[in-house]
């Protein structure tokens, strides 16, 4: 794979940032440009250290890598970071570790400001409610759930985006709560927001088992 000195956030070949779209960046592992949302962001600290800025936020010349373990595992064993950076940089041990846990944080941050601003509802029969009533969203399933309740709320919704990639503990601890199978955010900014962490977070998680589609 060849490698590309990078100038800016994202420059394709040759360092030009404006010659990619505001939605892509270059991917550091692949060395193509893909959808920025597919994506995570790294930095440079002044201390030589490689940031990984989940929040996108952080000054500094942006490295981005495919929302992947395999990615960020491929850029760490071809030293791909040291070489965007032209210097020697340090790498926190256990750095896929580290990403997946900040998304995961991400995950459960958002779907408490969710609940706190009305646009989150949590547990099968309030949901299901919901959705008899003809709202839209986003169906939230426990990537260790069972499937039983999971057909029936997805059998209400068929058209209805479905993320399955965070544990029940994790979203009960997002909500207040010991353990949650079921949640729904309502389709709004929130909802768009919350589907792209989970979809990053997925990258670093292996696929949840779908519910079954025997009959009820």
């Amino acid at each position: 794979m060849s490698t590309v000195p990078i100038t800016a956030d994202a420059g394709p070949a040759g360092g030009d940032a404006s010659a990619l779209p505001a939605s892509q960046r270059r991917c550091l592992a692949l060395g193509l440009p893909r959808e920025r949302a597919l994506l995570i962001r790294f930095v440079v600290g002044p201390d030589s250290t490689v940031v990984p800025d989940i929040d996108e936020r952080l000054p500094g010349r942006g490295l981005w890598v495919t929302a992947e373990r395999q990615a960020i595992e491929r850029v760490l064993q071809r030293k791909l970071f040291a070489r965007a950076a032209r210097h020697a940089v340090q790498v926190p041990d256990g750095l896929p570790q580290l990403i997946e846990a900040a998304l995961e944080r991400r995950c459960r941050d958002l779907l408490g400001l969710a609940r706190r601003a009305g646009q989150g509802v949590f547990g099968y029969q309030k949901i299901r409610e919901r959705l008899l009533d003809g709202a839209a969203g986003v169906l939230l399933e426990a990537a260790d759930g069972a499937s039983g309740d999971c057909r029936k709320l997805r059998a209400l919704a068929p058209g209805a985006p479905v993320v399955r990639v965070l544990t029940a503990a994790e979203i009960g601890a997002a909500v207040g709560r010991d353990h949650i199978v079921h949640g729904f955010l309502l389709s709004g900014r929130l909802a768009d927001r919350f589907v792209r962490e989970a979809a990053r977070l997925a990258g670093f998680r292996p696929a949840a088992p779908l519910p079954t589609t025997q009959p009820m």
